[in-house]
């Protein structure tokens, strides 16, 4: 029994043995970065690049350039002598270009305006929830407005307190000139019937 127990107690010791030679990965750290083939670039680096490419290619100093040394190139290739010459009558080598610079900058503009739908669609986004905040302020206020319409309508207000003032003087006067002694100060203690004063 003494010698399987030997011999487990070796089997366990290599394992452990390899299991520790082996490299740990650490999970209390960042792995190291890989290598890659292809470069990296930083997406929100490129896209200002690309807008300021774009807005630099709508503007009028961008067409004038372009003319300046189309032009340049043209009376170049068609004025040098023939050695210094690098693109001879049908300028191909000038198409060439052109068409590259237009390959170039299409995309480079449709980078730009996606870009540009973005910011659009966020600021889009915080208008909306602007003005639905502005909306449900407002129909809070609306409601304050009217509960408030309609307490005032249960106050008395200053031109109904001077309206029954006046009555309430001018019965005391006549009570004091001896006229209407039938008639109270107050409404309640005036004889039911039609109120001339009310009309």
């Amino acid at each position: 029994m003494a010698p399987e127990r030997e011999t487990a107690t070796r089997e366990r010791a290599t394992s452990g043995a390899t299991a520790a030679s082996r490299s740990r990965t650490r999970l209390d750290q960042p792995r190291p970065p890989r290598r890659r083939i292809l470069p990296e670039w930083d997406p929100e680096s490129f896209g200002r690049l690309s807008e300021r490419v774009a807005r630099f290619l709508g503007t009028g100093r961008f067409i004038v350039w372009m003319t300046v040394v189309i032009i340049l190139w043209v009376v170049w290739n068609v004025s040098a002598p023939s050695g210094l010459r690098f693109d001879e009558y049908p300028f191909i080598f000038l198409t060439l270009m052109l068409s590259l610079q237009a390959s170039y900058a299409a995309p480079l503009i449709l980078l730009a305006q996606n870009r540009q739908d973005d910011r659009d669609r966020v600021n889009l986004e915080q208008d909306r929830k602007q003005n639905e905040r502005s909306i449900a302020d407002t129909e809070y206020l609306t409601r304050e407005i009217a509960a408030l319409r309609i307490g005032l309508g249960e106050v008395a207000t200053r031109d109904w307190i001077r309206s029954e003032l006046q009555d309430v003087l001018r019965d005391l006067e006549e009570r004091q000139n001896g006229h209407h002694p039938d008639r109270g100060v107050f409404p309640a203690d005036r004889p039911p019937g039609r109120d001339v004063h009310d009309r």
